[in-house]
């Protein structure tokens, strides 16, 4: 081990003394008839989850973190901490934005706005707050011809900011992936390179030889779930998914059972869950708002929220504005009905 995974390792052990989680999850944002953020729904969404996932990134991809206004993201922040006070609940924050000038100016407004007040970081020293905010989360800048060199240098400028940081592969955003060699050279330079998720489902920086430099890596692909985790010889450490809004106990079940040794219950559960997600990953491809994974899981929590009679219910509002339409609420019922996973009662009724 090198200097810079010692001083990593010593970073990760302050930030996560119980371990990282295995689990994470990047929640639904909810909005209101006049399209402000409902809180009281988010709220009640947050609780439903956190028995079984003890870490989150808000806003994600699947929270439209890419969408938010700048004040949106500062007040689901804001929601985030106040919900991880105190509780063995730990939250990345995401600084979802296309360049290293938009990354820096969200940054600074979440300063300003006191986001990080209890996040201070002295390298292995940093303290964590009773908010469990343990870091940040960006991607590659947004560009298809980008190289790595430049893709390299504008990630560094902000890791050169020494905050705790995630780094997010999302070639569906910013049409780019960041190649296994510079994964691997950032993490030979930053100790607070800590994180890695990645959703392309390409895996080239995970199942890649170099050397990761004991950054822990998560996978964000949806399906087959239980053959991606290291105890069954896949190259991750965890998830990071959009459907733990939707299926946290039993994907919590999948890692409970891989680390027991029973690959037989977590494959069984990881097959039924990748079946009913890929029927409603192809429902919601038509539609012309939000992005796959925020629709399939909207779609997803309606029913979960509201029960059997859910389809009868309006649907929810996408940050654009618009309601998933009844067809696509009648067709997820149908497959979450068809796998057993149509609740008797809602969470939110």
């Amino acid at each position: 081990m090198n200097d810079r995974q010692m001083e990593r390792t010593r970073l990760v052990q302050t930030i996560f003394p119980e371990g990282i989680p295995r689990l994470w999850c990047p929640l639904l944002t909810h909005y209101r008839d006049d399209k402000t953020i409902d809180f009281n729904r988010m709220e009640a969404h947050f609780e439903y989850i956190s028995p079984w996932v003890k870490g989150f990134l808000i806003p994600g991809s699947t929270g439209d973190g890419w969408e938010l206004t700048e004040e949106e993201t500062l007040q689901v922040a804001d929601f985030a901490a106040a919900h991880t006070r105190n509780k063995n609940i730990h939250l990345l924050i995401g600084i979802l934005r296309p360049d290293v000038k938009g990354v820096k100016g969200t940054i600074s407004a979440m300063k300003e706005h006191n986001v990080f007040h209890l996040l201070e970081n002295k390298g292995a020293g940093t303290s964590i707050s009773p908010d469990h905010i343990c870091g940040i989360t960006i991607c590659p800048p947004r560009g298809k011809g980008l190289s790595q060199v430049e893709i390299d240098l504008e990630i560094s400028e902000i890791m050169d900011m020494a905050l705790p940081t995630a780094l997010y592969q999302l070639p569906q955003v910013t049409e780019n992936e960041a190649a296994p060699e510079t994964f691997a050279r950032l993490a030979e330079r930053y100790s607070n390179l800590i994180f890695f998720k990645d959703s392309s489902g390409n895996d080239s920086i995970a199942s890649s030889s170099v050397d990761k430099g004991g950054v822990f890596l998560v996978r964000g692909a949806e399906g087959d779930y239980a053959r991606w985790l290291r105890e069954d010889g896949g190259p991750y450490d965890g998830f990071l998914l959009s459907t733990a809004n939707s299926f946290p106990k039993e994907l919590r079940s999948v890692i409970d059972n891989l680390e027991r040794g029973d690959f037989k219950a977590a494959g069984e559960t990881s097959g039924r869950i990748s079946g009913v997600i890929e029927k409603i990953f192809s429902i919601v491809q038509s539609l012309p708002h939000g992005n796959a994974f925020t629709n399939a899981n909207k779609a997803i929590d309606h029913f979960l929220a509201h029960g059997p009679n859910a389809v009868s219910c309006p649907g929810p509002l996408l940050h654009a504005g618009v309601r998933l339409p009844q067809e696509i609420l009648s067709a997820t019922g149908e497959a979450l009905n068809s796998q057993g996973f149509l609740p008797e009662r809602g969470y939110y009724e």
